[in-house]
C-alpha cells in the first residue's frame, strides 16, 4: 500500500494548474513554428508570429495564455493500492482548483446553467476517475474553455454509415465551427463505446502529444486523413484563411454495440492547456 498525503497531492495539483495555464507545451510551440513555415499567406504567418509572441509573454510575465482559463477537467488513474491520507481525492482536487484559480488570477467561469450566477471559485471541477491496478496515482488536467468546448458534438451513426459517415461528421463539424474554437485546433475524436463513452474518448484523445500518432497504423492513417480534410477547409489560423486549420486529429476507439456507431468530436483551442501529475 502506498500512502500519499493530501497536502502533498494538493500542492502538486495547484502547481500543475498554474503551469498549464501559463506555459504552453513544447509540442504545441513546435507545431506553431512548423505551421508558420508552411503557411502561404502573410496573414496566416503573422497570426502564428502573434501566437508565439503570446506564448513567450505568458511564460515571462506569469499571465495566463488566454483570458478564458476554462473549467478544470481532471482524468484520474487511481491505483488500487494507493491511499490518500488526510483527505479524499475529490476534496483535494476541488480545493486545489479553488486555490490555483485564485492564486493565479485565473478567470472563474463556472456558473449555474439556469440563473447564470457564477459559483465564485471555478468549481465544481469535472472529475473522471478510473480505478486501476498498482501503487500509482496519475492525474491529468485540462483547462477547457467555452469557445472550443461549445464546438464539440456527439452523434449516433448507423453501422452502415461506417468510416464515410464518421469522416463526414467530423469534417462537417469543423467546417461549421469555423473560427469559433480559435484555430488552429487540436481535434479529439472518440469512436465506439456507448453514447456517454464516445465523448470521454474524444476528450482523452486530446492529451496525446501532437507528434504522436495512434499506435494502430490503420487508426493513425485515419487521423492523418481527417487532419488533411479539415485543413483543406481553408479556415486557417484564427479563421483568417490559410493552410492550418487543425494542428492534429487524435482518435481513440473502443468496441461498440452491433447496432450502434457512437461518434464524438471534442475540440481544443490552439493553446491546448494540459498538465500531468504522477505520484
Amino acid at each position: 500500500m502506498k500512502n500519499i498525503s493530501a497536502q502533498t497531492l494538493h500542492s502538486h495539483v495547484v502547481a500543475m494548474i498554474l503551469k498549464a495555464n501559463k506555459i504552453i507545451r513544447d509540442d504545441v510551440l513546435e507545431a506553431f513554428k512548423n505551421a508558420q513555415a508552411k503557411e502561404s499567406t502573410p496573414v496566416a504567418k503573422e497570426i502564428f508570429r502573434q501566437l508565439l509572441e503570446n506564448a513567450e509573454y505568458a511564460a515571462t510575465s506569469g499571465l495566463p495564455l488566454c483570458q478564458d482559463t476554462g473549467l478544470a477537467v481532471f482524468f484520474v488513474e487511481y491505483g488500487e493500492d494507493v491511499r490518500i491520507e488526510g483527505g479524499s481525492l475529490h476534496d483535494v482536487l476541488t480545493k486545489a482548483t479553488i486555490e490555483a484559480y485564485d492564486k493565479g488570477f485565473l478567470r472563474k467561469s463556472a456558473c449555474n446553467p439556469f440563473t447564470r450566477k457564477n459559483t465564485g471559485d471555478n468549481t465544481p471541477a469535472m472529475i473522471h476517475t478510473d480505478l486501476v491496478p498498482g501503487e500509482t496515482l496519475r492525474i491529468r488536467y485540462m483547462a477547457k474553455g467555452g469557445g472550443s468546448e461549445n464546438m464539440s458534438r456527439a452523434t449516433m451513426l448507423t453501422p452502415s454509415q461506417g468510416w464515410k459517415g464518421i469522416r463526414d461528421f467530423v469534417v462537417q463539424r469543423m467546417a461549421e465551427a469555423g473560427p469559433n474554437p480559435c484555430p488552429p485546433t487540436i481535434v479529439g475524436v472518440g469512436v465506439g463505446g456507448t453514447f456517454d463513452m464516445a465523448p470521454i474518448l474524444a476528450k482523452q484523445a486530446l492529451f496525446r502529444p501532437i507528434p504522436v500518432s495512434h499506435p494502430d497504423p490503420e487508426i493513425a492513417a485515419r487521423e492523418q486523413e481527417l487532419t488533411e480534410a479539415i485543413n483543406a477547409l481553408g479556415v486557417g489560423p484564427m479563421g483568417l484563411g490559410g493552410n492550418t486549420t487543425c494542428l492534429a486529429v487524435k482518435m481513440e476507439v473502443m468496441p461498440c454495440h452491433i447496432a450502434s456507431l457512437p461518434v464524438a468530436v471534442n475540440v481544443q483551442c490552439h493553446s491546448s492547456r494540459h498538465g500531468e501529475v504522477i505520484l
